[in-house]
């Protein structure tokens, strides 16, 4: 009797210490000059903001600018999926480029 019930609380504590166990996510990295148009607008492989505002970091940064526009940012984001939608392989970086003129 005492080894059975040593084996249940064994099995018990086991199985608790396994269910607290955090489910590992894979590590996923994208590579943002490789998105299309297209993929965008599926917004495959990453939701399409998070492409927005790391391209709204990549270009403010490489101009020095520090100061956010949400206004602006969601006019750009209408401009480049109205552009997206007629030129679904280009890619977004070539895209944001063609349609704000950003690459300066």
């Amino acid at each position: 009797m005492e080894v059975i019930v040593k084996a249940r609380l064994l099995l018990t504590s086991a199985l608790f210490v396994l269910v607290q166990i955090p489910t590992l996510r894979a590590q996923v990295t994208v590579d943002v000059s490789k998105i299309t148009c297209d993929q965008l607008l599926k917004e495959k492989p990453v939701p399409a903001k998070y492409v927005v505002l790391w391209l709204s970091g990549y270009y403010n940064g490489k101009r020095n600018n520090t100061i956010i526009e949400p206004e602006a940012m969601d006019k750009n984001e209408q401009k480049v999926d109205f552009y997206c939608n007629y030129h679904r392989e280009m890619t977004v970086m070539d895209a944001v480029k063609n349609v704000l003129g950003l690459d300066k």
